[in-house]
């Protein structure tokens, strides 16, 4: 080794060299700033810290979030079961002003990265399976269309709306597990009075929302799982316990939903937190699942009992509706509840049998609170004040018409409604066309934004302020004409349809009962999700069902086939011709006869040669 230093002198100097510029440069101090900063990252990423290092200050309110789970169950008079939980957790982290979270508790750090990364301000994400109807279950909690709905308010220091919205898409599709990433600008609207902020603030620049819907996303257990794992407790602990995907996709109607705002913190609204809300509601039709149907329990809906609440919840508690069954002649309840609420939902006043899951006196020794048997309520339902439908009209495949029919069914009170109407761009609208009709006479809208659609770029968007007048239908309708697509832009199933989505039907509805405005925490979850600032009215959205509309579909055997008699063709042409060139031709004798080959026979016997 000595030698061969000694024969590279050159080398052993350069060496030297780097040696002391690496030991003076490890012993220079950084800048304050630059090691504040490394110091601040590395804090926020590990977990066990150096005492000696300087740490920056934690948030003051780091240790106050809250989580709360409830569930609501009402026996319908359609013989149905509807069960509607709602997940609520509060995280009093403030992403207006641009800050930077690196701590997570309660609330989920996926959603809380997605919210930081792409500065939204409101998040709302429903998958839904079925079609909630509306005329024999009344009107849900929180509505969600049929398939996929996103609608997100975006604040206003984001410069690229569409490229955010592109880029969040997409990460949405795999946090969920769904096909958000074919949302793109060919289903993508801009509202412009539809859709209002839902949190605190005064948002009315319509240039940071954007609303979008997939009627064709199939919702699965691969949906499910991952909204499960953005609680607290998972599907371990609490009412999620209750949540099998076997049982909940066999019901009549399934939806699940994320709703992400900005809320105030106290009643002076001086700063805000941010509110996750997880909703999922589901319609069990204990008939067709095999069971008695004047007969439910949780164990029969679910396949599963309750042991204990979520430990990091500060609220749990279960809610039967037994407004119908005041002195108890339709069902019986087993353990009874001494505990009642009451509460306004729907502009309905409502009584709830109360089941607190944090008492452990309510569970008992081996049962659950709900092991016995129910039964469903006999009588007529109130009708609710708003419904609509939809429907495609006409014959053949180049023309039809949409229709929109909208029922205000209050004996004395008109009410005005918003509608919206997303259609994809290959139904060509009629703009012209459109006419609303109440009781046989023109119902002219006080309010119409209409823009028109491009090819393969934007859909049409149709919103207007209609006025229902009391115990009427009042219809819209539009003409359209069907376009021929490309053969790349069929779907593999095209003769199966088209959907398009539905239509959004949003209203203040007269109330025959006082609203309370404020909101605060004693009430149920289900009662304060939509704010009102109006105690003789409540706000209610409507959706109508989806569509599915036939297009002029070509012949898509005719490829094959083409390419069969082509095939065919050309190997009967190319081949006879390949033939021709490669095979080699001889001569041949013909055969002797038969008295010709008996005597050159007879000849070889004898040793003689043949003829």
């Amino acid at each position: 080794m000595a030698s061969y230093w000694n024969r590279n002198p050159i080398r052993v100097f350069v060496f030297l060299i780097l040696t002391v510029f690496v030991v003076v440069r490890s012993n220079i101090p950084s800048t304050p700033g630059e090691g504040a900063e490394e110091r601040r990252w590395e804090a926020s990423q590990v977990g066990d810290v150096d005492p000696g290092m300087s740490v920056a200050p934690p948030h003051p309110h780091t240790n106050t979030d809250s989580f709360q789970e409830e569930l609501v169950v009402r026996p319908l008079h359609s013989g149905d079961i509807y069960a509607s939980f709602q997940f609520r957790t509060v995280w009093e982290a403030d992403f207006s002003r641009g800050n930077k979270v690196s701590h997570y508790q309660l609330f989920p750090k996926s959603l809380g990265q997605v919210i930081s990364k792409f500065s939204v301000r409101e998040l709302h994400i429903s998958f839904t399976q079925g079609y909630w109807r509306t005329m024999q279950w009344g009107q849900p909690f929180l509505p969600s269309p049929p398939g996929a709905e996103l609608w997100v308010w975006f604040q206003d220091s984001v410069t690229d709306v569409d490229g955010t919205w592109k880029e969040l898409t997409n990460v949405l599709s795999g946090i969920f597990c769904a096909s958000l990433n074919f949302i793109d600008s060919t289903n993508t609207v801009q509202p412009s009075a539809a859709f209002k902020p839902l949190g605190v603030g005064n948002v009315t620049d319509h240039r940071f929302l954007r609303y979008a819907t997939l009627p064709r996303e199939i919702v699965c257990t691969e949906n499910l799982t991952p909204w499960k794992k953005l609680l607290p407790c998972g599907s371990k602990a609490g009412l999620a316990v209750l949540l099998k995907s076997e049982k909940l996709f066999h019901s009549s109607f399934h939806s699940q939903a994320v709703h992400i705002r900005p809320i105030c913190q106290d009643q002076r609204c001086k700063s805000t937190s941010l509110e996750l809300r997880q909703t999922l509601n589901a319609v069990f039709d204990l008939h067709t699942s095999g069971q008695a149907k004047r007969e439910w329990s949780l164990f029969k809906m679910f396949s599963r009992t309750l042991t204990e609440a979520c430990p990091l919840a500060s609220s749990s508690k279960i809610y039967i509706d037994i407004t119908d069954n005041s002195q108890g002649e339709q069902f019986e309840l087993s353990p009874a509840s001494s505990l009642l609420s009451q509460a306004v939902v729907l502009g309905d006043r409502r009584t709830f049998s109360v089941y607190d899951l944090t008492d452990q006196a309510t569970f008992g020794s081996t049962l659950s609170p709900f092991d016995k048997k129910w039964q469903y309520p006999i009588g007529d339902m109130l009708r609710p004040l708003l419904h609509a439908e939809r429907y495609v009209a006409g014959y053949g495949l180049q023309t039809g018409e949409i229709h929109t029919v909208m029922y205000n069914h209050h004996p004395y009170r008109s009410f005005p409604v918003l509608l919206l109407d997303s259609v994809p761009w290959y139904l060509r609208l009629y703009i012209h066309t459109l006419t609303v009709t109440s009781k046989g006479k023109e119902n002219k809208p006080s309010y119409i934004h209409y823009q028109p659609s491009k090819d393969r770029l934007r859909p049409h968007l149709l919103e207007m302020l209609v006025q229902l007048p009391p115990n009427s239908a009042t219809e819209v309708t539009v003409e359209f004409e069907r376009a021929l697509l490309k053969w790349t832009e069929y779907t593999p199933d095209p003769n199966h349809g088209f959907y398009v989505g539905s239509s959004v039907i949003s209203s203040l509805v007269p109330s025959t009962v006082a609203t309370n405005t404020s909101i605060t925490q004693e009430q149920p979850l289900f009662s304060s999700f939509f704010p009102c600032k109006e105690e003789l009215s409540y706000f209610v959205r409507v959706y109508t069902e989806p569509l599915l509309v036939n297009l002029p579909t070509p012949d898509f055997s005719m490829p094959y086939n083409v390419i069969c008699l082509t095939c065919t063709v050309v190997a009967v042409g190319y081949g006879s011709l390949y033939n021709l060139l490669t095979r080699s031709f001889q001569i041949e004798e013909p055969s002797p006869g038969l008295a010709k080959r008996i005597a050159n026979v007879i000849r070889r016997m004898r040793g003689v040669p043949p003829l």
